[in-house]
């Protein structure tokens, strides 16, 4: 297959827009001596039995996206390895586009639906264990069921986590009903990615203007609110072992961190305490991944805001393109220590790459070789 022909079934990464190549490319004294054997994690997949889902996020995007989604999506073989074998991308953890079952009302559905489609990814994950990883998808309509699931796909799967798809049914995740997911969460050492939804209502600042409402701007500030909300609920000092990965250069937070602590002094608390400062749960508690944030700034940013060890790589496959990404982390303007901890080495310690899982069956965590 030529190559040409390879980079045309990427299909949805070729309609991200692109910057010049030059743009990205690595002075001559910093190349490194071997690639960077880069770990990405915001990297999805889907089902057939799930585009009725799926097609609730088209009001977000344009329609060439949402013609050609699909069949990258639903790709597992050739097409997606050849891209990240093109760009040494040698690990990518995969998970269900969203909504998925965030979406659903039922919440028997959901569950029933949930662990479909993680079995159906564990099968896949088995066909090529050391390229492929899992976030389990979970129905968080049932909060002790989503806690089992988790576990189930953890222990039994070897998942190296979740990802949630924002609000379910108007809920987010720092009331209490959630405090048993949480609790299973710390005990597992299981991350977990929120990944940005649709809130369940349409405010009127976003009346009149589709452009605002998904990735440009909606997404991320739902997000980053659904964030803040459990920081303050108490959720990280309760359990100061749950992790939550945020993407998108961390949704705006790391940039932030300063006025949380001063504001919190000032705010109306509603009762609610904090032993800490805010920004003390965000940096011990919450990763971010540099997907969909090509930018030095931004990557600076992350970094000194939240710590080196705290920023991992990512691209979110398909919906970015691969290559632009893969350009970006081995051209940043940052020392080769971060530019190594970010492409793979805290995704491995994050993630639990490197533990011995001996009690996992072959699908589960793969062993990934550490090239840094």
């Amino acid at each position: 297959m030529k190559r040409r022909d390879l980079l045309r079934g990427a299909a949805l990464a070729g309609a991200a827009a692109a910057l010049p190549a030059a743009a990205f490319v690595r002075p001559p004294e910093t190349v490194a001596d071997k690639p960077l054997g880069k770990i990405a994690m915001e990297e999805h997949f889907m089902i057939p039995d799930f585009m009725e889902y799926f097609a609730r996020t088209y009001p977000n995007i344009n329609a060439d996206i949402a013609r050609l989604a699909p069949g990258a999506l639903m790709d597992f073989g050739e097409q997606r390895l050849a891209v990240m074998d093109e760009h040494d991308v040698q690990f990518v953890v995969l998970s269900l586009a969203g909504p998925g079952v965030q979406a659903e009302k039922d919440a028997a559905v959901a569950q029933r639906r949930a662990r479909q489609v993680n079995d159906f990814l564990a099968g896949e994950i088995r066909k090529r264990p050391v390229r492929y990883g899992g976030f389990a998808h979970l129905a968080m309509h049932n909060p002790p069921e989503a806690a089992a699931e988790l576990e189930r796909c953890v222990r039994d799967l070897g998942f190296q986590g979740a990802l949630i798809n924002g609000q379910t049914n108007g809920e987010y995740l720092d009331l209490d009903k959630y405090s048993v997911f949480w609790e299973r969460a710390a005990a597992l050492e299981a991350p977990i990615y929120l990944h940005p939804g649709n809130p369940v209502d349409h405010p009127a600042t976003y009346a009149g203007h589709s452009e605002l409402w998904g990735p440009v701007c909606s997404w991320n500030f739902e997000t980053a609110t659904h964030a803040l909300r459990l920081v303050f609920a108490g959720v990280f000092e309760r359990y100061p072992k749950a992790k939550l990965i945020l993407g998108h250069g961390g949704e705006t937070l790391p940039f932030s961190l300063w006025r949380f602590d001063s504001r919190w002094q000032v705010c109306n608390r509603g009762g609610r305490t904090l032993a800490q400062p805010p920004s003390f749960y965000i940096r011990r508690n919450i990763a971010v991944t540099t997907s969909g944030m090509c930018s030095d700034e931004s990557l600076r940013c992350c970094l000194d805001a939240m710590g080196a060890q705290n920023v991992m790589f990512s691209i979110d496959y398909p919906f970015e393109k691969t290559g632009l990404a893969a350009q970006f982390i081995e051209a940043a303007k940052v020392a080769e220590t971060e530019r190594v901890q970010v492409a793979s080495a805290n995704a491995r310690r994050i993630l639990g790459l490197d533990r011995q899982t001996a009690a996992c069956p072959p699908s589960g965590r793969a062993r990934i070789e550490n090239k840094g």
